[in-house]
């Protein structure tokens, strides 16, 4: 794993420069949940600035990375990191100014107001260009190897995974039309058209993330989604720090089912909290059906990380000459 993080220098340098703002901007904001006591929904102007700089800060250094995995198709991935850097500085930038001003910025439907009126088109369509890069990358991807069997895994699984995190808001912008008015921190009247929530649009409450806990939050499933590449990154990485002390986990089969199972595992996660979202629940209040379905997600993915484990340490007590074969 250690010849796969490449220097940052050779990094994709357009979505550096636009993680180094993002984090910036979750700083400043962090800063405006202290000295800035406007709430928008009883939540600080500044909560979404700064969810969205560090999301999309931490997923625009992990592109930075992949692009230096990128062996063939190397112009196209680049020229996707150049859309997918200027379309998220765009959109946040859309979002702090709107934060800023005090007043809601996606499904903000009050176009009396110039400012809104500008910036709808960006924070309508903005996640619209990333999406069609995601899929872009996702095709270039697919016809390369980017490293060892895990780590292979891992950005493919991650990928898409972030493609369908990525699909969620169009989901919302087809079936969670949901007209009302509400009052944003200048005391004036908004209309909104659309809610994040399912059974109470605006809702929220959880600690940290200001997920809904009155009912289901689309936000729960965008999130996780869109951030499981990290996730299974690391597996990936720690698996093959390990594999220089367990000798078991040096094949790289060994390590790609690990990471394989792990994949499912949070495939599952996802379609449960989908699910669990659409149907109007909140994360933290499960229903039988929703503990029942994350359970069988649980079990599958333990049996399935069992057996990789216990092929790889049988392909371990084999002499040398018939490990590989064993492990195949």
């Amino acid at each position: 794993m250690t010849t796969s993080l490449a220097p940052v220098r050779t990094w994709h340098r357009p979505l550096v420069v636009c993680a180094t703002f993002m984090f910036g901007l979750t700083l400043a904001s962090a800063v405006g949940l202290v000295v800035d006591d406007r709430t928008l929904l009883n939540e600080s102007v500044w909560v979404k600035p700064l969810k969205f700089g560090f999301a999309l800060g931490l997923y625009a250094l992990t592109l930075a990375w992949l692009s230096t995995k990128l062996t063939r198709g190397r112009r196209v991935g680049r020229w996707v990191g150049h859309v997918f850097a200027v379309t998220a500085l765009v959109e946040v930038g859309a979002i702090t100014i709107q934060a800023a001003r005090g007043t809601f910025s996606h499904f903000n439907a009050d176009l009396t107001d110039p400012v809104t009126a500008a910036l709808v088109p960006i924070l309508t369509y903005g996640v619209m260009i990333i999406l069609i890069g995601q899929l872009v990358l996702g095709v270039v991807v697919l016809i390369q190897r980017t490293g060892d069997a895990a780590l292979n895994r891992a950005i493919r699984a991650g990928l898409a995974l972030a493609i369908f995190g990525m699909l969620l808001p169009v989901y919302w912008l087809v079936t969670q039309i949901t007209p009302r008015t509400v009052t944003d921190a200048n005391g004036r009247q908004v209309p909104m058209y659309q809610g994040h929530g399912t059974g109470d649009p605006d809702g929220h409450g959880m600690f940290l993330t200001g997920w809904s806990v009155t009912g289901g939050d689309m936000r729960v499933p965008h999130f996780f989604a869109l951030h499981g590449i990290q996730l299974l990154l690391l597996l990936a990485a720690v698996l093959s720090a390990r594999s220089a002390r367990r000798g078991w986990l040096r094949p790289e089969k060994v390590r790609a089912r690990l990471v394989g199972s792990a994949a499912l595992g949070y495939t599952g996660l996802v379609a449960v909290v989908t699910w669990q979202a659409a149907r109007g629940q909140s994360l933290i209040h499960p229903d039988a059906a929703t503990l029942l379905a994350l359970a069988a997600v649980l079990l599958v993915t333990v049996v399935t990380a069992a057996l990789s484990v216990a092929a790889g340490r049988r392909a371990a007590a084999v002499p040398d000459g018939r490990r590989e074969h064993v492990a195949r």
